[in-house]
């Protein structure tokens, strides 16, 4: 199960290949962090902003989880506007599965 809901009918293969791969992470709270992300941003980025996720998304997931979740620092060549980005739309209010 992929949890998408968006289509990639429309998509660039670049666009659509980086949607693929926000959604089949390792651990299954990457999945839906950089999946549900994707799903709602991949459409409108510019190519340096998918060069930043496709950076971002190529980290381990267990760094990447840990710098969303504040419980280790953002080393500066993650910190960009596109991680930062992808952290606010995740708030944490609730659980990340739900």
């Amino acid at each position: 199960m992929s949890g998408l809901s968006r289509t990639s009918a429309d998509l660039d293969p670049r666009r659509k290949r980086l949607l693929y791969q926000a959604w089949h992470r390792g651990i299954r709270e990457m999945d839906l962090i950089a999946g549900r992300f994707a799903e709602a941003h991949i459409a409108d980025m510019s190519d340096a902003e998918l060069d930043q996720f496709e950076h971002l998304i190529e980290a381990p997931d267990h760094d990447v989880f840990s710098w969303i979740t504040g419980a280790v620092p953002v080393p500066a060549n993650y910190d960009t506007g596109v991680f930062r980005a992808v952290k606010a739309f995740h708030t944490h209010e609730t659980p990340i599965h739900s």
